[in-house]
């Protein structure tokens, strides 16, 4: 039976990415989407390429950062498609503020998505890939949970807690051969960033050894390794793809 992977957020951008590699590696894809809107504003596209690429697909929506959804969108998938076999947490959002000025709605809602949300997907796969006794979870964090960014502390605090939370399921979840990574994207280019001022990306690509930003491909392919068999022995670890901006 072919394996099934469920990518949160997978509309747009670096997920939809995701979804299509993993097609092209021969998974079946549930593409999680946040509303009927944007099933038909991207999700639907990348279904259809999934598809193209030989493998079944379907859209399913449900905010990640509500617990209850979650629980019946994996119900869902794993009625679909027959197992869970991986779960890509990417859906995440930005409501950026320098502390001063940041309201508790703006930290409250980037945690909500950003942190929370990958809590209930763990949560609600867990016990699917605990009676398969097998499974593969990756975790989409940023360079911004290890390092920090001004201007960024909701986003920072939540993909700070996001590493936290891939190294105890990685331990907790290992003796069950389910595998727990995560990938940590520098600046990559997607929408998000089209619209930076280009003196601004200027700046930060000549904080870049590589100069330049990623591209999600580069990420989709990471993702890849780490649910293949050559990534069987890898588990709590955090794979950081900023083309080598910190040294």
């Amino acid at each position: 039976m072919r394996k099934t992977a469920l990518i949160t957020g997978a509309s747009q951008g670096i997920g939809a990415c995701i979804a299509k590699r993993l097609a092209a590696d021969g998974f079946n894809i549930a593409v999680n989407c946040r509303s009927q809107a944007e099933v038909e504003n991207g999700g639907l596209e990348v279904k259809a390429a999934c598809e193209a690429l030989g493998v079944e697909a379907e859209c399913f929506i449900a905010s990640v950062s509500d617990f209850a959804a979650c629980e019946e969108m994996v119900k869902a998938v794993k009625a679909r498609f027959g197992s869970v076999d991986v779960l890509v947490n990417n859906a995440g959002i930005t409501k950026d503020g320098l502390i001063a000025r940041m309201s508790e709605e703006q930290f409250d809602i980037v945690a909500s998505v950003n942190y929370k949300g990958v809590f209930n997907m763990i949560r609600h796969v867990t016990p699917v890939m605990m009676k398969q006794r097998s499974g593969r979870i990756v975790n989409v964090t940023s360079v911004a949970g290890l390092y920090g960014n001004a201007g960024q502390m909701n986003y920072s605090a939540s993909k700070a807690g996001v590493v936290g939370m891939t190294l105890t399921a990685a331990k907790e979840l290992g003796p069950r051969n389910i595998t727990v990574n995560a990938v940590a994207p520098g600046f990559i280019q997607t929408p998000m960033t089209d619209v930076l001022d280009e003196e601004y990306k200027k700046a930060i690509k000549e904080q870049i050894p590589l100069r330049r930003f990623g591209q999600p491909e580069e990420i989709a392919g990471a993702v890849s390794f780490l649910v293949s068999e050559d990534a069987s022995y890898i588990t709590g670890q955090v794979i950081v793809i900023d083309g080598g901006m910190p040294m």
